[in-house]
């Protein structure tokens, strides 16, 4: 498969830690979202074969093998991701984010950042290009899983 990058790619890409296949990259995206302080859930891309993550710069995607669709029921939208996901990232923040679209009314809105206040936050708020936003509480992005550690539900 020919990467068909510009110039401007590879120099965001340079000195990249990057790992391919299902396991690792799914392995790889839980760890960056527990670092950056997101529930596990919040980027819930399927299929992944590549991700790749500048450490200097906060830099990283995520390619996955089809673009795809998932709605969140605790925010009642629907959210696209395109093949390839890519954002710059420090604590509690993901910023310049490409390949996301969340579905308002009849209109797909790109999502450029999502971000928490502080590491309590019980909520995640999302910007647009525009630089509207909304917030969402964090329990809508949490796996079961991380419901049952936060909370001890289904103890």
């Amino acid at each position: 498969m020919a990467s068909g990058g510009t110039a401007r790619d590879q120099d965001e890409r340079a000195g990249a830690e990057i790992v391919h296949g299902s396991e690792e990259c799914y392995r790889h995206s839980v760890e960056l979202l527990a670092e950056l302080g997101f529930p596990r859930g919040v980027l819930p891309l399927q299929d992944l074969e590549e991700c790749g993550r500048v450490r200097e710069t906060g830099f990283v995607w995520m390619k996955q093998k089809a673009p795809s669709e998932h709605f969140f029921t605790g925010t009642n939208s629907r959210v696209s991701y395109a093949t390839e996901v890519t954002a710059y990232v420090e604590k509690l923040k993901m910023k310049k984010m490409t390949g996301i679209k969340s579905k308002q009314v009849f209109l797909w809105v790109p999502i450029t950042e999502m971000s928490m206040e502080d590491a309590a936050s019980k909520k995640i708020y999302f910007k647009t290009p525009m630089g509207i936003g909304k917030s969402f509480p964090i329990t809508a992005f949490m796996t079961e899983e991380e419901k049952a550690e936060v909370y001890g539900e289904g103890k």
